[in-house]
This record gives C-alpha cells, sequence and structure tokens, in this order.
C-alpha cells in the first residue's frame, strides 16, 4: 500500500483489514488505531447527543450579555449596510406579510435542522458506512467551532431587536398554529431553558451546507442531488425571512462548515499518530 493509503486506512475506523501490509512507518499507528476505532464506534452516539446538548446548552453561557448581544446584531447590521448586502429587512417583510410564505417557512425552521441532519447522518451510517466517521467528525467539529462563536460573540438574532430596527417575529406571529411558545422555533415549555443570544455564526445554514454537500456527492439521484444543493440555500432565506439571522451569520455559518470540512482529516489523523506516540514510549 502506498502510504497515503495507509493514512486513509487508519483514519476511516473499519475493521476491514488493508489487502496489504502496512508501510514500516504507520506500523505503530495500527496498533493504536483499533482501540480507536473502538472507542469512536461505542461512544459515537453518545458523543453526537453529548455536543449536540453543548449547542443549545452553550447559549446558557451568554444569558447574562443582552445587551452586548444586541449591540452586535446593530453592528452586523451596520457592516451589512456599508457593504450594500442587506437582505433581511426584504425577506422578513415578504415573510410577515404573506401567510402563504411565512407559515411554511416557520415549519422548515423548527424542523428541518435537527431532523433533515439526522436523516443524513443516519444515511451515511447505513448506506455509506466508508464515508460514515469522516461525515460525522466533520459535523462534530463544525458545531464545535459554532460553539466558539456562540460564546465569544454573542449576537441577538433580528427578532430580537428593538422595534425601530423593523423586524417581525414570524415565528411568534404563527404561533398559535405550531407547537413553538414563540420565536425560536422551540417547543412550548423550553423556551426557558435556551437563550436567543446565539445568532453568530448560523449552524442552521452551517448543518444545511453539511447536508447539502454529502446529498450532492454521494446520491446517485440527479433530482436529490440537486435538492442537495438547494437544501442550504432554501434555509438561508428561511433564516432571515424569520428574522433568526443576519446575511453575515449565514457566511459565517458557511465558513466554519467549510473550515470543519479542512480540519476533519488532519484531527482525524491525530488519534492515531498520539497512540502511536504512546505506544512507542511504553516499548522504550
Amino acid at each position: 500500500m502506498t502510504l497515503k493509503n495507509d493514512y486513509a486506512y487508519l483514519a476511516r475506523g473499519t475493521d476491514t483489514p488493508p489487502d496489504e501490509a502496512l508501510s514500516p512507518a504507520l506500523e505503530p499507528l495500527a496498533e493504536a488505531a483499533p482501540k480507536r476505532r473502538r472507542w469512536w464506534r461505542r461512544g459515537q452516539w453518545e458523543l453526537l447527543l453529548l455536543v449536540s446538548a453543548a449547542y443549545d446548552g452553550s447559549r446558557l453561557l451568554v444569558s447574562g450579555n443582552r445587551l452586548q448581544a444586541e449591540q452586535h446584531g446593530r453592528d452586523l447590521l451596520t457592516a451589512e449596510h456599508a457593504l450594500g448586502l442587506s437582505p433581511e429587512h426584504w425577506l422578513n417583510g415578504a415573510f410577515a406579510d404573506h401567510s402563504w410564505l411565512g407559515v411554511p417557512a416557520d415549519y422548515l425552521y423548527a424542523t428541518l435542522h435537527y431532523g433533515i441532519t439526522a436523516v443524513v447522518l443516519f444515511w451515511l451510517w447505513r448506506h455509506r458506512r466508508e464515508h460514515y466517521v469522516h461525515g460525522r467528525n466533520w459535523l462534530l467539529l463544525t458545531t464545535a467551532l459554532g460553539l466558539v462563536g456562540f460564546v465569544a460573540f454573542p449576537t441577538a438574532p433580528p427578532r430580537l431587536l428593538d422595534a425601530s430596527s423593523g423586524f417581525v417575529d414570524v415565528l411568534a406571529q404563527h404561533a398559535s398554529i405550531g407547537w413553538w411558545s414563540g420565536g425560536g422555533g422551540v417547543p412550548t415549555g423550553l423556551a426557558a431553558v435556551t437563550n436567543d443570544y446565539a445568532a453568530m455564526p448560523s449552524l442552521h445554514v452551517g448543518w444545511a451546507l453539511w447536508c447539502g454537500l454529502l446529498i450532492f456527492r454521494l446520491s446517485r439521484r440527479r433530482v436529490v442531488r440537486l435538492l442537495g444543493l438547494l437544501y442550504p440555500v432554501i434555509i438561508a432565506v428561511v433564516v432571515m425571512g424569520t428574522a433568526n439571522h443576519y446575511l453575515l451569520d449565514c457566511v459565517a455559518g458557511v465558513a466554519v462548515t467549510l473550515l470543519g470540512l479542512w480540519g476533519t482529516g488532519p484531527t482525524m489523523r491525530l488519534g492515531p499518530w498520539i497512540g502511536a506516540k504512546r505506544a512507542a514510549a511504553r516499548r522504550s
């Protein structure tokens, strides 16, 4: 096997051995890899649930920064106006004035973020197993980067700015026909355990891009691949139209997803490398 393929085998997290012997330089990594693979397999769902809980729980860390979060929101709007890119008001006005746009957008916002992400993750595990570990780790790293943004730059979404901003909370506008208690799309009774000042970056857009790129790359049906490309675009329109995110939030969501993709390969190789170093230290 080539050195590159050896690394790919060790990073995949599969029990299937290579057809040929590993390169001598990577034999110590092979000793560490089985333990790492077993740990990831045993803890994969638990780890995903933990990161998902941290995603929502991290919002509690910024609950006391309301004034700062609102100022950050206004700063983002100012920056967008300076760039001549501020579609939020137009989209929000259209969604607020036309229920045939607003109501479907509310349901898309409140359901797809977790639902489609879980479906794609399960599809990878069930039907594209060779891509599952990489896809899962990519999602975890993207979410972790998003958590850093939530804490480092607490941001109030457009719907929570003062009335002079001109935004309408579209989810609150149609709360009587949904299961959510108001803005934010959370089920009734759970609003008190979340914090809304975590708009930057938009992981609604980030997770949607993760789903869309994997669907486009791995699906064999042309229509499904096209839907994969459209999905993050639709979500970006929805989150701005419902006044839950700014355009720059969406851009940042794309950025953390692509950064997560870039960093997934190196982080997957880091575990076996550390294991090999420890194994070599024990033998010496």
